[in-house]
């Protein structure tokens, strides 16, 4: 009734002690652990989940339908779906989500800007005036 959609799997880690400069793209799951100087982008044709566990660093633009951050992003965050940001989380920059899980301790200097399709936009109706 209440049933989760399935999460990918996460295929692709860039371990602790790496840096990787450019472009990087990815399909299904992705861990960074360590350092990502360029944007990361999912393959936007299929679900994607991104975490940044607690000792990376990433400088550069995401994109992800599911992203889970507990390190260091200096960037735009773009989640299409859940954006978690876990207790030492810090983004310095605007994250895009349209769901949102935020613990104690975690920190944005940017904007907040949630995505709302056309069907979840609330109607204005306006009262006729009757003279």
């Amino acid at each position: 009734m209440f049933a989760k959609k399935k999460q990918p799997p996460i295929k692709s880690l860039i371990a602790q002690g790496s840096q990787i400069e450019g472009f990087l793209r990815f399909t299904d799951g992705l861990r960074i652990d360590g350092e990502v100087m360029g944007d990361i982008r999912a393959n936007p044709e299929q679900p994607s989940i991104l975490v940044i566990s607690e000792t990376a660093t990433v400088n550069g633009e995401i994109h992800a339908d599911h992203v889970i951050i507990n390190g260091n992003v200096n960037g735009p965050v773009h989640a299409g779906e859940l954006l978690e940001l876990q207790p030492k989380a810090r983004i310095h920059g605007d994250v895009h989500y349209k769901a949102l899980e935020m613990h104690q301790g975690a920190m944005i200097a940017g904007q907040l800007c949630p995505i709302v399709s056309e069907q979840e936009k609330p109607t204005l109706k306006l009262a006729a005036s009757s003279a």
